[in-house]
């Protein structure tokens, strides 16, 4: 007994080795045991899901296996180096390469979604209001698919501009011809207008105008355009201001009106107030019978008495009347038919040159 003793007490480290030792080796077949025990196992690849019986205990192993691949994009609810257990589920989720340019760049990524649209959520790929996506968000997703995110900004402003001001010109017959006169300065107009520019990943694409106001209003700038004839002193001695040839006849003037306006008398009552029993029936003012195809009555201020003239599409007549209603640019022409010279009416834009006190002739 005391030999046992003795000998159990020097060896008792030897004993302890040896326990742990065997204890060790215990565990490790169990363990053993325990791996290559039968599982059951579920692998949804796709959605599809895929239900058998295995005695591998790594999820690598046990995809080897059973013949399922997977590339490093895929995703997978396990790691491919973890322990799995009876009754786990393994899901498998296959992704599709896409060709994604966004915020200024290009680059490959890999999307569960089979959309457009599900690739961007997948992605967290955020779009903004006015954002654009080639192709459509419905579209369906094929490897490489190019899938482009545009991004647009509005941008709103406003801008000043001025409206010019429109020049009217008004005829003033107490203002002599050639003369301009401002009657009202004009005022440039105001509007301000609201402008939408549109960017399009930084780039301006349009500007349109949204909204337009008008700050101040554009005022008119009125000219008075003189159309008196100025008065011209003329006299026998004036010199002619050019030659003209009128029915086969060349003669020189001493000035040349244009717009007249002519209008038809006779030596009647209707146009003198003379009747045949007048001592004066038939005598102009400047004491000449009346003569048709010569006699004319005219503004003195304009054609002086006694002057000959002659007028573009009627020929050569002489002053030799006058009239209360003959003013300025205007002459009577004297018809001896009273009918006539009411059906010859007024008529207006006759050229007139004042030839003097000789009439021309051929020769």
């Amino acid at each position: 007994m005391t030999f046992a003793l003795r000998w159990a007490h020097e060896n008792l480290r030897m004993i302890t080795i040896i326990a742990l030792l065997s204890f060790a080796m215990a565990f490790m077949f169990l363990m053993m045991l325990h791996g290559t025990a039968i599982k059951r196992v579920s692998v949804v690849v796709d959605g599809q899901e895929l239900m058998f019986q295995t005695r591998q205990g790594e999820l690598q192993r046990i995809l080897d296996e059973q013949g399922i691949t997977v590339s490093e994009h895929d995703r997978l609810s396990h790691s491919l180096d973890a322990a799995i257990q009876s009754g786990d589920r393994i899901t498998i989720t296959r992704t599709t390469p896409v060709q994604l340019t966004a915020d200024g760049e290009t680059r490959t990524i890999y999307t569960a979604g089979t959309t457009v649209e599900e690739a961007l959520a997948d992605l967290n790929v955020t779009l903004g209001e006015h954002d654009k996506v080639m192709p459509a968000k419905d579209a369906e997703l094929t490897a490489n698919a190019a899938v482009q995110v545009v991004r647009v900004t509005k941008e709103l402003g406003e801008v000043e501009e001025k409206v010019a001001f429109d020049i009217v010109k008004k005829n003033e017959p107490k203002l002599l011809k050639g003369k301009e006169q401002v009657v009202q300065e004009g005022q440039e107009g105001i509007v301000i207008k609201q402008l939408e520019k549109v960017y399009e990943d930084g780039v301006l694409v349009s500007e349109q105008v949204v909204e337009e106001k008008v700050q101040q209003e554009s005022k008119q700038r009125i000219v008075a355009v003189g159309t008196k004839n100025p008065v011209v002193a003329l006299s026998s001695s004036s010199p002619n201001v050019d030659e003209v040839m009128k029915n086969g006849i060349n003669f020189g003037y001493k000035q040349v009106i244009k717009n007249f306006t002519l209008t038809g008398y006779s030596a009647g009552p209707a146009s003198t107030g003379k009747d045949v029993n007048h001592p004066q029936y038939g005598v102009t003012s400047s004491g000449a019978k009346v003569t048709e195809g010569r006699t004319i009555a005219v503004d003195p201020k304009v054609i002086p008495i006694g002057w000959w003239v002659y007028i573009e599409g009627l020929g050569f007549r002489r002053a030799e009347d006058t009239g209360s209603a003959v003013k300025g640019n205007k002459i009577d022409v004297y018809f001896d038919s009273h009918n006539y010279a009411s059906r010859f009416g007024t008529k207006s834009g006759y050229t007139v040159y004042i030839i003097g006190p000789k009439k021309p002739s051929a020769n």
